[in-house]
This record gives structure tokens, C-alpha cells and sequence, in this order.
């Protein structure tokens, strides 16, 4: 598939238009006409469906019922005087080589892929897809930013047609009763959908969070500029010994990618069980558990299985680490009473600083008591950043240390181990020689005795230097390779 990208100097947006046959004649008729004959087929085509992918499948039976003829482009699809199809004197369907790629495109698009949709779902760099409505779809690109596509709805009838046919592609069917459903594509892309004019002035809407199919690495992360060594190292010695660290950040700001990342800091002989609204996480562990909530339709709640009631289930299935997609309800508290029983929990949170962090942590419906917030031990702050160069990025703001709560004075201490300097671009390591997990926490887990707990900064700085030779010297970029490189490390002590 080929795309143009057109500069637009009236509008805000450049256009985005994927190049598909649609573009360059109707092939409606012709598609109806294939349907027919396969239907009267549909017997004979059944040893068609035994091996093969469902494209090749599709593409084998096309190729039953039309024939290539030099002269099909001078026919129609009308009735001659005798009441006969031109196109289907002799049995097959007459079409020229260009009119038969034609109609296989947009029957595997139509048939495997996700129709008008399709040609954007399949472009790698597209990183959101959003219909706001009637009109046209909207993109966000990894390259050009925001885009709008020549794709569109016209008729809010299409639209609604659309939407329902793609909610029961997914298994999620939407109603007048139910016009909200959030679920995964096929690929894992995210998708939420809004069903009606009732519910959506502007006519149903749906937004696509598409779906990387291999998670962004921890060195990926320092070609972006996300974050840096030392920062690296902080992680691997907190999720290495068992800290609780929270992901917080905005929408967009990246929170699932590095929580994706540094699970490779999890020992490969670790037992995860991972809890999910809508599947995301990526854990690449042999022994990983994937939970992900059950719903049900909007008047019976019998049959729902929630966030609350699978991680009620994940303590009893005594993982080594519980990894929860996003924190928003009751069951936080049950996340803390897992960090109180000795559970390690990792998760995102939606909340732009520490301060909203635990205000929404200890506020309902989450409604953690202020004494066990002490539990949680690092929260990584991550925001979409304008650049001192003037551009938009993905950074980790800042990395904060959970200290305690004060009953007296009725608040709460954290330390900030580091900081982003949003005027240089430049990661300080604010927490040097007064880190408290460092200190109090990870010290005393590696038999660094009291007096000597500054030691804890070589081992980091020992970290720091392994992760950059194998970036940089050994090339390790890539997140399956980076994993086997730790998971060998780790295996033998050495990291």
C-alpha cells in the first residue's frame, strides 16, 4: 500500500491519503457478482478452507470463480437483451488482472481486515486513530504528527452501520442500552466505542490506540530521549528487589510503554500474573499469567468479573510480582493490601504529579488509608514535553520516593531521586547520596551493612556502566534481545 502526504496550507492538519483501488473505480458490482458465485459455490470451496492463512484462504476462492480476459474492461455488469451477464457467459466471471487484484484487496479488507480502516491500521507509523463523528478520520503519525485522512463517514447511518458491524468483529456488541464498549483489535490495538446519537451529538464515535507489535525497549527509550543510564540502573535495583512502583502520567504520556519496558527487570525466574481492563501489557516471561476483566451487558452484572475481583484471585496464586494495567477503582486498596502482605505490585496511574497521586489514591473510590501508602515505594512521572528544540516528547519527569505519612501534621514526605530539566533536556540525579529506597530499602536487601549504605551508589553507577556498554558498545537494541542479555545477567548474579 502506497500513502500520500499533502501539505494543506488552509488547514491546521496535512491530509493523509492512502492510495487503495477504490480510488480508481467502482467495484461495488463486481464484489456482488464474486459473492453470488462463491455462494453457489459454497460447497465445492470448502477443501479451499483447510490450510493457509484467511488471506490466502479468501484469495483461493476468488480465484475459483473469475477468469482473466483482456476485453472484460469494455463490459458491464448490466443485463444484456437475452437477460444474460456478459461478464458470466461461460461460468466464471470475466475480469482484467488489474480488476481481479482489485476485488481480492478489498475482499480481505473487507472479509479479514477492518474495511475502510484497514489501510490505516496496517501503517506502523500511525499511533492513534479517532473518528470524532461525521466526517473525516483523524490520525496521530509518528512522523507527521497530527493528520487527517481521507477517510470519512458521510451519513450518520454509515457510521452507526460501521460501528456496529465493527463492535461484533471485536465480540462487543454495542446497543441503545449499551453504546460504550472498550475492548482489543485483533493485532492488541486498544479501541473504544461510542454507539449513537444519543449518547454522541455528533453521531457514534470510536478512538484506536494502536498496538506496537514488539514492545519499545529500555535502550529504545535512551534513543529517544526518554530517560538515561542512571535512571535505568534506579529501576533495575527497585524492581530487581521487590519495590511497589507506580507509572503515573497523563493520557499519552507513555505510561504502558514503560511499563512494557521495565518488566525485562524482573527476574526471568519470576512468577507474574498481570490484571487488565483492556489487554495491553506485553510481559515477556515464560510464567505469566494474563487476567483481563470480564463484561457484561449494562442490565445483568451477574456474570462480571472486575479489577477487584482478579486481583483478589492473583493473591491466592502466589505470584512474585502483580502487574495491574491501570489503578482506577476499589481496587487499589486491594493492590496496597497485596504490598502489605508482601506481594510486589507494579501499575499505571493517571495522575499528572505526585501530590494528585495521592490525593486520588487516598480520595474515593480508591479510598486507601493514609498509613499504607508507605507501601507504594517509587512512582515514575511521565509527561508528552515540549523540547527545549521545540518539539514534542515523551519524557520521565521525575522519579519520586515514598517516604511516609505524618499523623500529626496530617502529610505525607517523598523524596525526588530525579528530576528533568525542562531548559536542558538533562536527567539530574537529585537523590544522590540521600536516596531513601537506595538507602533504607534496597541496601539492606543486598547485604550492604548500615554503616557502609553509600555503597549502594557504586553498585548503581556499576549498573549504569553495564547498561551503556551493551547499548552502545554491543548494539543490544532490540526488546526480546535486551531481555535475553539480563535474564543471562541476572541468572548468574551479575546484574
Amino acid at each position: 500500500m502506497f500513502v500520500h502526504v499533502l501539505s494543506n496550507p488552509k488547514d491546521n492538519r496535512n491530509a493523509y491519503i492512502p492510495l487503495e483501488p477504490i480510488l480508481f473505480g467502482n467495484y461495488t458490482a463486481l464484489i456482488r457478482m464474486v459473492d453470488v458465485k462463491l455462494l453457489e459455490l459454497r460447497n465445492g470451496l470448502r477443501r479451499l478452507l483447510v490450510e493457509g492463512t484467511m488471506e490466502n484462504k479468501i484469495k483461493a476462492c476468488v480465484d475459483k470463480v473469475v477468469t482473466v480476459w483482456d476485453g472484460a474492461a469494455g463490459l458491464t455488469a448490466e443485463l444484456d437483451a437475452k437477460g444474460q451477464n456478459p461478464r458470466q457467459a461461460g461460468g466464471r466471471i470475466k475480469m482484467t488482472a488489474k480488476e481481479i487484484a482489485a476485488v481480492k484487496y478489498l475482499f480481505v479488507r473487507n472479509r479479514v481486515g477492518l474495511g475502510v480502516l484497514e489501510p490505516l491500521i496496517s501503517d506502523p507509523y500511525i499511533e492513534d486513530i479517532s473518528c470524532s463523528g461525521i466526517g473525516q478520520i483523524f490520525i496521530e503519525h509518528k512522523i507527521f504528527n497530527s493528520l487527517k485522512t481521507s477517510v470519512k463517514f458521510d451519513l450518520a447511518e454509515d457510521l452507526d452501520q460501521y460501528v456496529l458491524w465493527l463492535a461484533e468483529r471485536i465480540r462487543k456488541p454495542v446497543t441503545f442500552r449499551n453504546p460504550i464498549a472498550d475492548a482489543a483489535l485483533p493485532d492488541g490495538s486498544r479501541i473504544n466505542i461510542v454507539y449513537g446519537r444519543d449518547v454522541s451529538r455528533r453521531g457514534s464515535n470510536f478512538t484506536i490506540r494502536k498496538f506496537a507489535g514488539t514492545p519499545v525497549s529500555i535502550f529504545e527509550l535512551i534513543d529517544f530521549g526518554s530517560l538515561d543510564y542512571r535512571m535505568l540502573a534506579y529501576l533495575s535495583l527497585a524492581i530487581g528487589n521487590g519495590m511497589n512502583l507506580f507509572v503515573s502520567g497523563e493520557t499519552a504520556s507513555g505510561k504502558t510503554t514503560l511499563l512494557n519496558a521495565i518488566t525485562t527487570f524482573i527476574h526471568p525466574m519470576a512468577k507474574i500474573v498481570s490484571i487488565e481492563d483492556t489487554p495491553e501489557l506485553q510481559v515477556p516471561h515464560k510464567n505469566w499469567i494474563r487476567e483481563v476483566v470480564q463484561s457484561t451487558k449494562a442490565d445483568d452484572k451477574s456474570g462480571a468479573v472486575t479489577m477487584f475481583d482478579l486481583l483478589k484471585a492473583a493473591l491466592r496464586q502466589r505470584p512474585n510480582e502483580i502487574i495491574i494495567g491501570e489503578i482506577r477503582g476499589a481496587e487499589g486498596a486491594i493492590a496496597f493490601q497485596a504490598m502489605q502482605t508482601g506481594h510486589s505490585v507494579m501499575a499505571t496511574f493517571h495522575a499528572a504529579s505526585v501530590e494528585k497521586l495521592i490525593q486520588r489514591i487516598t480520595g474515593a473510590p480508591i479510598s486507601v488509608p493514609k498509613t499504607y501508602l508507605d507501601n507504594l515505594n517509587v512512582v515514575v512521572l511521565t509527561s508528552m514535553v515540549k523540547l527545549p528544540n521545540g518539539k514534542m516528547g515523551r519524557r520521565i519527569t521525575g522519579i519520586a520516593e515514598i517516604v511516609g505519612y505524618d499523623p500529626v501534621f496530617d502529610s505525607f514526605t517523598f523524596i525526588e531521586a530525579f528530576h528533568w530539566n525542562e531548559s536542558t533536556d538533562v536527567f539530574e540525579f537529585t537523590g544522590n547520596m540521600t536516596s531513601y529506597v537506595l538507602e533504607q530499602r534496597i541496601a539492606p536487601r543486598l547485604g550492604i551493612p548500615a554503616r557502609k549504605k553509600q555503597r549502594i551508589y557504586a553498585e548503581l553507577d556499576r549498573r549504569a556502566k553495564i547498561l551503556k556498554t551493551l547499548h552502545e558498545d554491543q548494539e543490544v537494541v532490540g526488546f526480546y534481545e535486551v531481555l535475553d542479555v539480563l535474564s543471562k545477567a541476572q541468572k548468574e548474579g551479575l546484574f
